[in-house]
């Protein structure tokens, strides 16, 4: 039987419309007469859904109990029962209810595939498996509910359903997708723009890729060679050589006016590995390319233009970037180089861009790394075999005649073994020395240094030939093992240093450390100066002892740029390790750069933070103590006054507002006073672990008792916020809120966990504010629109978002869904005490434990 069909309806959010799609895609088939019916599918209560399934035959759900309640899960062996041609089968993600046939919807999916029935489903880009981090990073929710990738990518074919952001929350708002109770939540986590966005982006650039897998699949299937210029590659060849830099830079800007451009720069090096650009600079310039988005290829190939051409075409390029020749003008009697090479035989469907630059016709000027010196032991013993071997073989062979062939033969191994162990300059004098002895003992007249024969001196001509030919051959080869081993360990070490480097995993002292074991040195230390009449002084050290004024005194001294050095303990480096010194120097200054900017970044957000605190302060003086101020010198006058009688009640109400107000004024003069020395440096906010439920209510003293409703789960996180600072921001907050909202309309103050923070959400349903006013409203004495001065001097706002600042929280301004203003105060909670809470998706219905019935699909699971 042949395997039926997959078709999936991808969709980067919930309510974008794929199980609609999927539906009249249905019924479509259905009036060509294709026998189709519903496995599952599940409309949420959305009313346009629930009409689609009209007209369509439903295959009854099997019910199963599960923690006292039933549930419907798809009856696969009622499917299979009824084989129909097409089966719709919603939400591949989905867990199913213990005692079901399958763990996971998917699997029940591979059922009905195995058994011949097509299968059209549903699901969205947050449930592949590979991408759960990413969205987790995202939108803060983990998606406990996935699909293996490649259930997906086996599909025949894939359907994006795509829908703008805003369309998509105006959706929401209107209650298409979720009913009203769970719009507001919603529109303010999950279903945020930025988000909504994101996921676009996912679920775009997943099917961008799919779809390049389907066309490389096809191409190569029908062996087409021929480049499809589907979309824009440019391939750009780099020689190692600086022109690098300028040919990505350039195949960037001609990507950039192509839709979806992409660059790919490929490094050709020859299989031999005895030239070889400068590491450093294919660093630079593949950190270069993947900054401008591209990606950076290492190839291997003798005949460079075949290789890059094979390369191109390969990744169905359409554009090649090279550089004009760096060769002089005598250079190409040798051939027409690469560039005209390639442009030769590219062919009419790929385009070549010769681009000139600062090193044309300078020469190549690779650099190639010097030849490795032997060891004194293996020199030593290269010059005994080359010197004692053949005096001891000629012993040897004057007390048995095997002929002048064999003797040769003899002499020439020994020359090849002078060779190996001491390189070329043994094995040479281990030639000179065996062709005097054979033409000394074997070669007719015997004990003269005549040759009497002439076919003896062609045959001695080509042993000395032969053995000089053999001899160069074995030193360069020694020469060359040994020099790839000490490049290997080279670039083992240097890309083990960029790499800590470049992540910031590595700090001064632990670089010095390293630098120190890699040239087992005694003490390792970086000095420097501000000028060349100043003092050294020590920045970081690493062993015993180390050198920490003079930077001569050490036995090692590598300059680091104009006023830096390092100085090395322990013992003198051969001259081929300045090299990678060099190279621990560079990285030295750039992490003690790094660390100081670190530093004067800390100093300025330190700076910012006071600045911001001071504003807060002198908003909080003149808006927080007129109120008290005034009162008590209303109350005072009129206990003064002599023109009125007061009754004793009078008399207590009068001293009571009295004695309240200097309960406030003392209570604020005190964070005042603490903020105050904050700004001296005396004292810091007291940030601590709090609860909101705790903090919050204390907020709402200030405003009348039924203008406020408090919604604060008592099983939220805790924070880390300084209890003041927290409830001055909320009560500015909940009195603006209060000043704005229409009568008869309660300001709704609630809190909720997000990822790794808190959220304190201040709902009003006044008249809102504008999208290029809502970052104005912060600023210290601004008051939106014609509200009259009595409604205050407009610092609520700012004081607000000062506090909450200088506790490392935000504060932002969010439309109400509906109308109004929502403000936004996050601030950071407590891992340690993860609470439960409802993605968007959550349905009515409980769900257990393990992504059951309330995971039900995409739109009704409870997640973490």
């Amino acid at each position: 039987m042949a395997r039926g069909k997959l078709r999936i309806y991808l969709g980067a959010a919930p309510g974008v419309g794929k199980t609609y799609a999927m539906l009249a895609e249905a019924h479509r088939r259905v009036e060509r007469g294709t026998d189709c019916v519903v496995a599952f599918v599940e409309h949420h209560e959305r009313p346009r859904t629930e009409v689609m399934l009209h007209g369509l035959e439903q295959v009854p759900r099997k019910e199963l109990e599960y923690r006292g309640g039933v549930f419907g899960e798809m009856d696969v062996d009622a499917v299979l029962r009824r084989a129909p041609a097409i089966a719709l089968v919603d939400e591949l993600a989905h867990t199913n209810i213990p005692g079901s046939r399958n763990a996971k919807r998917w699997q029940d999916v591979e059922e009905l595939l195995a058994a011949g029935i097509d299968v059209i489903s549903t699901v969205n880009i947050q449930h592949l498996e590979s991408l759960g981090d990413v969205v987790e990073s995202i939108t803060g929710v983990r998606q406990r509910e996935t699909v293996p990738d490649e259930v997906v990518r086996r599909a025949g074919q894939i359907e994006l359903v795509d829908m703008s952001p805003e369309a998509l929350r105006r959706r929401m708002a209107h209650g298409n997708i979720y009913q009203p109770d769970k719009v507001d939540a919603a529109l303010s986590n999950y279903f945020r723009p930025g988000n909504l966005t994101a996921l676009r982006e996912l679920a775009l650039l997943w099917v961008a890729d799919r779809v390049d897998e389907y066309l490389n699949q096809y191409r190569s299937e029908h062996r087409v060679s021929k480049i499809w210029g589907s979309r824009e590659r440019i391939v750009v060849g780099l020689t190692g050589g600086p022109e690098g830099r300028t040919l990505i830079r350039r195949a960037a800007r001609l990507a950039e006016k192509g839709a979806g451009g992409e660059v790919l720069a490929v490094y050709i090096a020859r299989s031999d590995g005895l030239t070889a650009a400068s590491p450093k600079e294919l660093a630079v310039q593949r950190t270069l390319v993947e900054d401008l988005g591209g990606t950076f290829h290492h190839v291997v190939g003798d005949d460079i233009p075949a290789a890059l051409l094979d390369f191109a075409r390969g990744v169905n390029a359409t554009q090649i970037v090279l550089g004009s020749s760096r060769r002089k003008a005598w250079q190409y009697v040798f051939g027409p180089g690469v560039g005209a090479t390639v442009a030769r035989e590219s062919g009419p469907d790929l385009d070549v861009h010769i681009v000139t630059h600062e090193e044309v016709a300078k020469g190549r000027g690779l650099p190639v790394a010097r030849g490795a010196r032997l060891g004194r032991t293996r020199i030593l013993s290269g010059w005994a075999m080359g010197v004692a071997g053949p005096a001891v073989l000629a012993l040897l062979l004057n007390t048995v005649d095997i002929g002048l062939a064999n003797d040769m033969l003899l002499f020439l191994a020994v020359t090849v073994a002078a060779a190996l162990l001491g390189g070329l300059l043994p094995a040479l004098a281990s030639v000179a020395f065996g062709s005097l002895l054979l033409n000394y003992f074997y070669t007719p007249p015997l004990h003269r240094w005549t040759i009497a024969d002439p076919k003896n001196i062609v045959a001695i001509v080509i042993f000395f030939g032969v053995a000089v030919s053999v001899a160069s051959v074995v030193d360069l080869a020694a020469r060359r093992t040994h020099q790839a081993a000490r490049l290997r360990a080279e670039s083992e070490i240097l890309s083990f240093l960029a790499g800590n480097v470049l992540r910031g995993e590595t700090s001064l002292e632990e670089l010095l450390e390293r630098l120190r074991e890699t040239f087992a040195m005694e003490s390792a230390a970086l000095l420097e100066r501000q000028s060349d009449v100043e003092p050294w002084t020590c920045a970081g050290r690493a062993g015993f002892g180390p050198v920490l004024e003079r930077p001569e005194d050490a036995d090692v001294d590598m300059p680091v740029g104009d006023h830096m050095a390092l100085a090395l303990t322990g013992r003198v480096l051969p001259a081929e390790d300045r090299r990678v010194l060099a190279a621990f120097g560079a990285q030295a200054a750039v992490v003690l750069d790094r660390r100081r900017l670190q530093e004067e970044a800390d100093q300025a957000r330190t700076l910012a933070e006071g600045n911001r605190i001071r504003t807060a302060l002198l908003a909080a003086v003149s808006h927080d103590l007129r109120t008290p101020l005034a009162g008590i010198k209303a109350a005072v006058s009129s206990l003064r006054s002599a023109d009125v009688d007061w009754s004793e009640e009078d008399r207590a109400e009068l001293l009571e507002g009295i004695e309240e107000g200097a309960d406030r004024l003392d209570h604020l003069v005190g964070n005042l006073l603490d903020m105050s020395r904050l700004q001296t440096g005396t004292v810091t906010p007291l940030i601590r672990e709090i609860d909101v439920d705790e903090v919050v209510p204390m907020a709402l003293g200030g405003v009348p008792e039924d203008s406020v409703d408090l919604d604060v789960p008592e099983t939220l996180p805790m924070i880390l916020a300084d209890p003041g600072l927290l409830e001055r921001s909320v009560a500015n907050l909940v009195e603006n809120a209060v000043k704005y909202s229409p009568g008869g309309r309660r300001v709704l103050v609630s809190a909720s966990a997000l990822a790794d923070r808190v959220e304190v959400r201040v709902v009003d349903r006044g008249p809102g504010v504008p999208d290029t006013a809502k970052d104005r409203i912060f600023e210290p004495f601004q008051r939106y629109g014609d509200a009259p001065r009595g409604a205050g001097v407009g610092l609520g706002l700012a004081v607000a978002r000062g506090f909450a600042e200088a506790m490392g929280g935000t504060l932002t301004a969010e439309d109400t869904p509906g109308g109004g203003l929502t403000m936004v105060l996050s601030l950071r909670s407590i891992h340690g005490r993860q609470p439960v809470t409802e993605s968007p998706e959550t349905a009515s219905t409980p769900a257990p434990a393990h992504g059951g019935p309330g995971s039900a699909e995409p739109e009704r699971q409870t997640l973490c």
